[in-house]
């Protein structure tokens, strides 16, 4: 069995973005040679999050919505986390609901994907540097 891994870096210019990672993920699996195994994308900060589902861009600004209705931003008063001087206890929520990580079956040099499903990164306290590991383990 062998292994791979590769950082993706991300900067949004935004406080939240969602963004389509699918493709960065398939070169990384490409660049492994690796046939048949797993692949593993992980977000590697507590305010951001790696997630499959359709790019559908009326349902990224539901998911938007509704995130922002279970954790709003504002009034950052409400989090006790922004008490010790953060202003982004809201995103720690937001990445909870949303998940870590995702695991993605690796079949004859692809990614097992269903027809519609994408991988994402969803940043919720964005604009500075961040990084989500690609791990890939098989043959």
């Amino acid at each position: 069995m062998r292994s791979h891994r590769k950082y993706l870096w991300f900067e949004t210019p935004n406080r939240r973005d969602y963004i389509n990672i699918t493709g960065e993920v398939r070169k990384v699996l490409k660049e492994s040679g690796i046939r048949e195994g797993l692949c593993l994308v992980n977000a590697m900060h507590i305010t951001a999050s790696v997630y499959i589902n359709d790019d559908e861009q009326g349902l990224i600004r539901d998911y938007d919505e509704w995130l922002e209705t279970l954790a709003p931003h504002e009034p950052i008063s409400r989090y006790r986390h922004n008490r010790t001087g953060e202003d982004n206890g809201d995103a720690h929520h937001k990445r909870q609901i949303m998940g870590r990580e995702v695991v993605v079956a690796v079949t004859d040099g692809k990614l097992d994907l269903g027809p519609w499903e994408q991988i994402f990164y969803g940043e919720f306290d964005g604009r500075r540097k961040k990084r989500v590991l690609v791990k890939i383990i098989g043959e």
